[in-house]
């Protein structure tokens, strides 16, 4: 919609997007209805976050989630409107959620072909602060035909058939891939629907910003005080970096695509593995950043190739420009070669 009063007839919105990929893949429509199902999700979501006040959702539900966070009351609300979403689309056999211990095994008669890992509400320690939010969410197709298990959902990244985010800022936007681009959808209220708002997106090869929490400086590794003395203090005498950082995944690494440069989330010596989850935090941004020309890795291997071993497993990241990362990774190799 433009701003000239002029009424747009032919909009791409993100329901036409994904069935004429799916036409054009000559799938069988299956991916079509979960992408879609997540979409209504997103828009309950962003709706439940954007009266959370007035709804008296915010505030702590008095319980504590698998990572040891403490959960909030839009985080079950959240959790429980992704779930339901994606059990009532007859889609997916196994779902795996941050707030869920185990994996959620779907029953019988609502069973489809896919493995969905998500994040229901990324970020949530800044609900109260009203900094962006977010959903994650990678999707995966069931590789055996024994009973749906956890070990279903234990696929390295580069499995991924589809993975994204939405991301409640100052709109709602949710940043998709299929394996063939990257692209933004934002929603528009008047009509309820995700228009496409960016085709194609491509990252920077180098960017000017860095983006982590520098409060855990005296845990960091020695490669990480290097490369961060390095983007403060060049020694080429070009510009130093500028420092970003919100602490909402979603947001930093939404950022780091837009405009450029490095997110972030390496292991310490409290953390050794950092605090990201790989199933439902790195791989899907890793997809993301992959297919719209960055790189996404812990210092040492590419993301997308670790191969998981439980649910709700760690891994250090390190993503967004090309040159950036592999600026990063180059000081990790050193430091491990001594």
């Amino acid at each position: 919609m433009s701003d000239r009063g002029t009424f747009d007839t032919n909009v791409v919105t993100m329901t036409r997007f994904v069935m004429e990929e799916g036409r054009k893949a000559k799938g069988t429509g299956e991916l079509t209805t979960l992408l879609n199902s997540l979409g209504t999700a997103v828009k309950a979501i962003s709706s439940a976050v954007r009266k959370a006040g007035i709804a008296h959702l915010y505030g702590i539900a008095g319980n504590t989630n698998v990572t040891g966070d403490q959960v909030k009351k839009l985080d079950i609300l959240s959790n429980d409107l992704v779930i339901n979403m994606l059990k009532s689309s007859f889609t997916s056999c196994v779902l795996v959620s941050e707030e869920n211990e185990e994996a959620i095994i779907v029953d019988p008669e609502q069973r489809g072909k896919y493995v969905v890992c998500f994040d229901p509400l990324d970020g949530s320690s800044n609900i109260d602060c009203l900094v962006s939010i977010g959903t994650i969410f990678g999707i995966y197709r069931k590789t055996t035909d024994d009973e749906p298990s956890e070990k279903d959902a234990l696929q390295p990244g580069r499995n991924l058939v589809a993975a994204g985010y939405s991301l409640y800022g100052s709109a709602t936007m949710i940043v998709l891939s299929t394996g063939q681009g990257v692209h933004c959808f934002m929603l528009d209220p008047a009509i309820g629907e995700f228009i496409l708002v960016e085709h194609d997106v491509k990252i920077k090869k180098r960017g000017k910003i860095y983006s982590l929490n520098e409060g855990y400086a005296k845990y960091f590794d020695p490669a990480v005080t290097e490369y961060l003395q390095r983007k403060k203090f060049p020694e080429d005498g070009s510009e130093p970096y500028g420092a970003r950082y919100i602490g909402s995944m979603v947001a930093d690494v939404h950022r780091t695509l837009m405009y450029g440069g490095i997110f972030l989330y390496p292991g310490n010596v409290k953390s050794p593995k950092g605090k990201l989850r790989l199933l439902y935090e790195g791989n899907p941004m890793a997809f993301i950043m992959e297919q719209a020309g960055g790189m996404a890795s812990t210092g040492f291997q590419n993301i997308l190739d670790i191969q998981p071993e439980g649910i709700h497993q760690r891994a250090p990241v390190a993503m967004g420009s090309p040159d950036d990362v592999q600026e990063f990774i180059a000081i990790c190799k050193k430091h491990a070669a001594k």
